[in-house]
């Protein structure tokens, strides 16, 4: 491969097919990841996963850890520091409610799959050690999502911490997958006396890598990504530590990235706008 931008063999068909009018764009369920990161000795790292060679979808690929949202959040008003639920509704172009639950999606998904929690127990401060028998049996019942993140809090006494987090991008699933999210990216520090682990079923690996090298890996093809990782990858290259890259998230730019698709001259032509590098021209086999 050129690079290692993750490309399903199916995607040409369901292409075709969605050209066709023959298959109906699933709606998209939205979606939180956030970009862990911290500074070294060589500057600026980022925290990936590494999904499962098993998994159906991307396996194998470097992502994120992230998830989608759970309906149960945006209705129960929850211990809050940093920006309001409204000012929050108008960074991410959502209600108040939508809001509050993406939030507490990418809060969630950062303690369910890396053990870090950008909560405490007070505005001001972030929980310590959280590898404890009873913070565990906490973070398992979340996985299995027999309580809802509001409810997690609330059992716990600890305030989100919103003001750790800054909205950095926003991908929708192309219309010719089938399991389609509205995904919100998000920067944050880790913070003082936490530490990451790999907690997640789904990924087999996790590391702290520069920006700079996993997009060099991906270009040689050693590292496996898809558009909206290595997007946000080079991205982040660009700064030298993890202030820089969360004093620079409010200026980002949320519109929406989806792919489309076209026929052009025989061929499907596959573009994410804004990220040319993604493009793709697939030969249909169709006979002038």
């Amino acid at each position: 491969m050129a690079n290692g931008q993750w490309y399903p063999p199916e995607w040409p068909d369901r292409i075709r097919a969605l050209s066709s009018g023959d298959l109906k764009p699933a709606t998209p369920r939205r979606a939180a990841t956030v970009m862990l990161l911290r500074d070294s000795v060589a500057g600026l790292a980022v925290h990936m996963l590494r999904r499962r060679a098993s998994m159906a979808f991307a396996g194998g690929a470097y992502a994120y850890p992230g998830g989608g949202v759970d309906p149960r959040d945006d209705d129960h008003l929850v211990r809050w520091a940093g920006p309001s639920r409204a000012t929050w509704a108008a960074r991410l172009g959502v209600d108040e409610p939508g809001a509050q639950a993406i939030v507490c999606a990418a809060v969630r998904e950062t303690y369910e799959e890396a053990g870090v929690l950008l909560a405490g127990p007070t505005p001001s401060s972030v929980v310590g050690d959280t590898t404890g028998d009873d913070w565990e049996a906490d973070r398992e019942a979340l996985v299995a999502r027999e309580f809802s993140f509001a409810k997690f809090l609330d059992r716990r006494g600890l305030v989100l911490r919103s003001d750790l987090l800054g909205a950095w991008a926003r991908w929708i699933t192309p219309e010719f997958e089938p399991k389609r999210y509205d995904t919100f990216f998000f920067v944050a520090a880790l913070p003082e006396g936490q530490r990451t682990r790999n907690a997640s079923t789904e990924a087999d690996r996790t590391v702290w890598i520069a920006p700079g090298e996993a997009t060099a890996g991906y270009d040689k093809g050693d590292l496996l990504m898809m558009p909206p990782t290595i997007a946000t990858l080079r991205q982040l290259s660009l700064y030298g530590s993890a202030a820089d890259a969360l004093s620079a998230a409010p200026e980002r730019d949320l519109t929406p990235v989806l792919a489309q698709a076209r026929l052009e001259d025989g061929e499907l032509v596959l573009t994410w706008p804004g990220h040319e590098e993604f493009t793709k021209h697939i030969p249909t086999g169709d006979s002038a």
